[in-house]
Formats: structure tokens, sequence, C-alpha cells
């Protein structure tokens, strides 16, 4: 039986990702820091699927909340097959606007946190020799984005990076690129999105099935949707001096900033 191991897994993608792999008949350790949501999402995937779930609540930037879920993905007698690192959370203002503590949050939950849990899991993967890691970047961060952006650059590369060196002992590492999803992503960040079309929007369930085909296909990045992929393949030609004017532009200050 394949378990995996979720992070971020109360709401949005990290519930997608849940409901997926339940649908495929795995056994989940679900870990988010909001325990009655957890066992929602668990009791819900039991009913529906007769899902094994594990509820693991932890904060991610609580240093003995993180040692808890890396020594669980390292726990010999308990293996995990996959990891889903998926937990994050966004800013409202560039980064000259916010305040430092937010940013080094922010860029402990994003990078720090996917570094540590995919260094404890894949001792085991590599010693069994089978197993993935999917890293949840996003489209933020193709191109010049302010500090989220360039983590989530940090995420990708990190996933393509890990992917060469993880191959000779069969481990597939898949970075999922999303662009907008519907989840609580930008209410809880304090984003104002009401300017965007529907067009523009991704449900996660679309997202999480495509991460997984390409899972299955060994690719090393998941984009969905023709409007991300063309997004995608402009970024790479686009010269990085104009974009990053036209973004800096994008990112105004805050209103009662001076």
């Amino acid at each position: 039986m394949t378990t995996v191991l979720i992070t971020g897994a109360s709401a949005g993608l990290g519930a997608a990702f849940a409901r997926g792999f339940a649908a495929k008949g795995c056994d989940l350790v679900l870990v988010a820091r909001d325990k009655s949501r957890l066992e929602e999402v668990a009791e819900e995937l039991a009913r529906e699927f007769g899902s094994v779930c594990q509820v693991l609540p932890a904060d991610l930037l609580d240093p003995d909340s993180l040692e808890a879920v890396a020594d669980r993905l390292a726990d010999p007698a308990r293996p995990v097959d996959i990891l889903v690192n998926n937990a994050g959370f966004g800013l409202p203002a560039p980064f000259p606007y916010s305040p430092v503590e937010d940013e080094e949050r922010m860029l402990d939950l994003l990078v720090k946190v996917p570094l540590r849990l995919t260094h404890a899991v894949l001792p085991g993967l590599r010693e069994r020799r089978r197993g993935a890691v999917l890293n949840v970047s996003s489209v933020a961060g193709l191109l010049p984005t302010g500090t989220y952006g360039a983590a989530k650059a940090w995420v990708t590369a990190f996933s393509e990076s890990l992917r060469v060196d993880m191959e000779p002992y069969g481990v597939r590492v898949l970075a999922v690129v999303p662009g907008f999803t519907r989840t609580e992503f930008q209410e809880r960040a304090g984003m104002d999105v009401s300017a965007l079309r529907d067009a523009v929007w991704l449900e996660p369930r679309d997202v999480v099935a495509r991460a997984l085909k390409d899972l299955a296909r060994r690719r090393p990045v998941s984009i969905t949707g023709r409007r991300y992929q063309a997004y995608a393949l402009a970024a790479r030609h686009l010269p990085r001096t104009f974009v990053a004017r036209k973004m800096a532009r994008k990112r105004r200050p805050p209103a009662d900033v001076g």
C-alpha cells in the first residue's frame, strides 16, 4: 500500500491532492495546523474511499513541529512513499512594504520547510528505489514577481535538479506549477483579485489531475491549462529586464504607505 504525506492538507490544493491519492487507494498522512479541519478531511475520505488517514497537526514554522513531521517521514517502520510539499502562504504587499518578519516566515515555509522534509524522506526512498516527491511551485516563479515568486522559482529549480539526482534510484520528482487556483490562498493573503476574469482561474481538482498524470509520465514540471502553458513558454523567451520593469509597475505599494 502506498502512503502519501501531504502538507497543507486541510484545504485547497492540499485537500485536493489528498482526494486524488485517496481515489487511487493510497493511505494518507495529513499535515496542517488546524486539527479539526484535518479530521473533517480524513473522515470524508474514509467514508468515500475507505482511506486510512493519519492526522498529524503541525505548525511547520515551529521547529519542534517541523521535526515531528520530518521524523514521521524518516520512520522506517512506517515508510512514506510519496511526499507532497504543498504548505505555503503569500503576502499582500511587495517586499519593501511588508514587515521583514513576515517575509522571513514566508521564505521559511516556502523554502526551508520543503528542503527539510525532502531531506528527511529521501534516504528511505533511495533505499527502496521507488517513490516520489511533489513540490507545489507557482507560475509566479517563472517571471520576476517579488519574493514569493523568487521562492517559487527556487522550488521549481530545486525540483528539477533533485529529479536528475534521484533518477538513478527510481525516485520521481515533480514540480507542480499552478496558476491562479480557486483556494483560500488569496483571501488569507489579503489579495484583491476581483479584477481577474473567470477564464484565468483553475480548479484544484484539475491541477491535481494533471499533476498525477504528469507524475505517472515522469515529467519534470506540471502546468495545468493551455493559458498557463503558453505563459510558461513566453516566459522562457521574453527579455528579463523588460519583464522586470513591467512587473515592478504592477507591484504598487499599499494605499496607506507613503
